[in-house]
């Protein structure tokens, strides 16, 4: 067999520097190797970007790219494919890329031509759905997949399916450094008569570092030359949210067990030459992570590959990396077993110099140059594979087939609409009609829409969207009647509120809003008042009747237990509310009417979205049958002989053995329409909800029975509805914002 031929264009796609970030430096270290190790090839980068203003990055970042616009990334696959790379080396993490859990790459990566070697900085045994849905489409569209562990190797085999034939194995790259005494680096650091413990890193919760902070009494004890360095920048993500709360803590953790004379904080994100000399001067890395499945760590491969004794805490990469007596492992979550740990090894140099020289050459395979050397063998097998197989995933794929690119957000009448004290409820066109006044239904619709633009499209960063996010949970908040547990609906211009209850929907709908701010909201405040509002709110649906209530309070909780999964009160209720929808359809559905009430009335998606989402929370079998049953149903009888959406009219619904309303269709069925679709695609990866979704969709744009937009392009609104005759003139709030969430979903998902 010829030797493989090394592809000549090569394109890096993932974080880069200066963006501060562990990938971001994985990816510079192994462009900068591979480059080096190929000097006849072109190498570039293509840098995923977390704010609008970018990077001063250097020459070697030729493209980048908006993690939170999707349009960004099909223009890269556009340019990526123009400049006709041999190969596309993706670094993956969820959290790094937009959509849920990072479903924007796939769009990306669907569309480029060349082979595709992804590298995975994770792999969890126990997705989430979406993570799941993402790494089912990862691994079909890369090419080969690079993991820095064996573990790694069986979890793809065995959790992902993937071939064991198509994943190389490859150590995470460290520097080329030699074996020298700690001392020599001591003295450059002024520390020259203190035994040094070292953690490094970007600092933030997960890290565990308090458990080593706890360990120090018992250690300095037998040891007070011990100085403990803990060096790092706090993670930029944490800063933005929680500030330096984490590190305050840890600096108040050492004052309070009398130890911060020996721990030393460096708050700042050092060069790879300073972080050589750090790394130098330990006597004892120590890495006391909290996460089991933590399978890769570039900092425990770096000091490691240095020769330093490391005492870990037995996450996958450190049971592997340091078996055979390579390192000590401590359990989790124990300062006890640390501390006598951490004191053994310092009475004892000679075996901490045999551990040493152990690592030292088992990282002898680990620097970059043996790395690069192995990357570019993956790289021409990867060419090889695609010339004798081309990719199925994309065959027939084409710039032509490519989806409708959506519009773009104009947020001006929804911030027209709205005040300081909420957004209200009608316009006279596109003019608020203060006579109206608001309502919680339309301010918690408000609310869902900031905290999702917020997550989804960089829109934390917007002023404007940050105000009324808050304007918005205020009106909430304001609405709670905390004695009786019940939301108020309508309030006046005057802000006097109309009534002592409002709806069962209304009350539904703003346990959605809470609920999914709880989960969702960037702002840690607004998460804290999101939770409180909720579990206030929660109980009394329990005595609630309206089966849109029941589905809308389902969503709210399936939302909610993302962020309390073992919230009693919720996961009763939604085994309850679940087990009602499902007494409905029993009662009522037939072979020619499977559906759950005598009428089809309004929101009437909302019921089969419902079950889907309780369906996956409980691994609920009849209830997802159901779900997709009933959806079925409802788009079959919603779509024209000429394949345009159009949804049950509000003048007069369509009751079983009755005339159905054909108009006026309003725009909020539409927008519950694109929801569930999107849902039963996550969950059944049939795109012909997708094909649903997209139909539902274009009826804002004018695929409608009369051929006309609702949408106003020019002002962000959108009509109240479509009449026999005519648009409606009036671009209400309801209407509005159903335009805007199903903007949201369309981009949420991948087309």
């Amino acid at each position: 067999m010829s030797a493989p031929t090394y592809p000549k264009g090569i394109a890096f796609l993932g974080n880069f520097v200066p963006r501060l970030c562990g990938i971001s430096t994985f990816t510079h270290d192994l462009y900068q190797a591979i480059d080096a190790a190929a000097p006849g090839a072109d190498c570039y980068v293509a840098a995923v970007t977390d704010r609008q203003e970018g990077y001063d990055y250097p020459k070697a970042v030729r493209l980048q790219f908006q993690e939170k616009d999707l349009r960004s990334y099909r223009r890269t696959a556009d340019i990526l494919n123009f400049k006709n790379a041999d190969v596309l080396c993706v670094q993956h993490e969820f959290g790094i890329y937009g959509g849920p859990a990072g479903s924007y790459l796939i769009s990306l990566l669907k569309e480029v031509r060349m082979p595709i070697v992804t590298t995975l900085h994770t792999i969890l045994e126990s997705p989430t759905q979406e993570q799941d849905a993402v790494m089912q489409s990862l691994t079909r569209l890369s090419d080969r997949l690079v993991v820095m562990s064996q573990k790694g190797r069986e979890i793809l085999h065995a959790v992902y399916g993937v071939a064991e034939s198509k994943i190389d194995v490859i150590a995470h790259g460290i520097p080329d450094v030699d074996f020298q005494p700690a001392s020599v680096y001591k003295e450059q650091l002024g520390i020259k008569d203190r035994k040094v413990l070292l953690t490094f890193g970007l600092i933030g919760p997960g890290k565990g570092i308090e458990h080593v902070i706890e360990a120090l009494p018992a250690v300095i004890e037998r040891h007070p030359e011990v100085v403990y360095l803990i060096l790092g920048a706090t993670h930029p993500k944490l800063v933005a949210k929680d500030g330096e709360r984490y590190r305050h803590s840890l600096i108040s953790l050492a004052e309070q067990h009398q130890v911060h004379q020996h721990v030393i904080f460096h708050n700042c994100y050092v060069s790879a030459d300073e972080l050589q000399e750090f790394i130098g001067a330990a006597d004892i890395y120590v890495t006391p992570y909290l996460d089991k499945a933590q399978i890769t760590s570039g900092t425990l491969a770096y000091a490691f590959g240095s020769g330093k004794v490391v005492v870990s805490t037995p996450y996958w990469h450190a049971e592997e990396l340091l078996a055979e007596g390579r390192g000590a492992l401590v359990p989790f979550r124990d300062p006890s077993a640390m501390a006598a740990t951490i004191s053994e090894l310092l009475d004892d140099p000679a075996h901490m110099q045999v551990m040493r020289e152990k690592a030292y050459a088992a990282g002898r395979s680990m620097i970059w140059p043996a790395v690069a050397s192995q990357y570019l063998e993956s790289f021409a097998h990867a060419c090889a594979d695609r010339r004798a197989a081309p990719r199925t995933a994309v065959a027939g794929w084409t710039l032509e087939k490519r989806p409708r690119l959506l519009p773009q957000r104009q947020f001006k009448h929804i911030a027209c609409m709205s005040d300081s004290t909420g957004i209200f409820q009608h316009a006279i066109f596109n003019v608020p009609n203060f006579h109206e006044g608001y309502c919680v239904d339309d301010n918690a619709r408000a609310f869902i829409l900031c905290v999702l633009m917020a997550e989804k499209e960089a829109a934390s960063s917007d002023p404007e969207v940050e105000s009324l996010t808050s304007v918005y949970l205020a009106f909430l908040a304001a609405s709670l009647d905390y004695s009786s547990g019940r939301f108020r609906n309508f309030m006046s211009f005057r802000r006097e509120w109309l009534e002592h209850a409002g709806s069962e929907d209304s009350h539904g709908r703003s346990l959605w809003a809470t609920g999914l701010g709880a989960a969702r909201a960037i702002d840690g405040h607004h998460q804290k008042l999101a939770a409180q509002l909720f579990c206030v709110g929660l109980p009394v649906v329990e005595s609630f009747s309206s089966p849109r209530a029941w589905a809308f309070a389902l969503i709210g909780i399936d939302q909610f237990l993302r962020y309390e999964p073992s919230h009693a009160l919720a996961l009763e209720l939604l085994g309850r509310l679940t087990d009602r929808l499902k007494e409905l359809w029993r009662a009522h559905a037939s072979e020619s009417w499977p559906w759950f009430e005598r009428s089809l009335t309004y929101e009437n998606a909302r019921l089969c979205e419902a079950m889907i989402l309780s369906a996956q929370r409980n691994d609920d079998g009849e209830a997802l049958e159901i779900g997709l049953k009933s959806l079925a149903w409802l788009a079959s009888i919603q779509t024209t002989p000429q394949g345009c959406f159009r949804p049950v009219g509000s003048n007069g619904f369509y009751p079983q053995d009755g005339r159905r309303a054909d108009f006026d269709q309003q725009p909020v069925e539409a927008q519950a329409m694109i929801a569930v679709c999107r849902v039963a695609w996550r969950v059944t990866q049939d795109r012909r909800w997708l094909d649903e979704s997209k139909r539902a969709f274009e009826w804002f744009l004018g695929r409608n029975d009369l051929g006309l937009p609702l949408y106003d392009f020019a002002s962000g609104g959108c009509a109240d509805g479509l009449h026999a005759d005519r648009v409606s003139h009036n671009q209400g709030a309801e209407s509005s914002l159903a335009f805007h969430l199903s903007l949201t979903d369309m981009n949420d998902t991948e087309h």
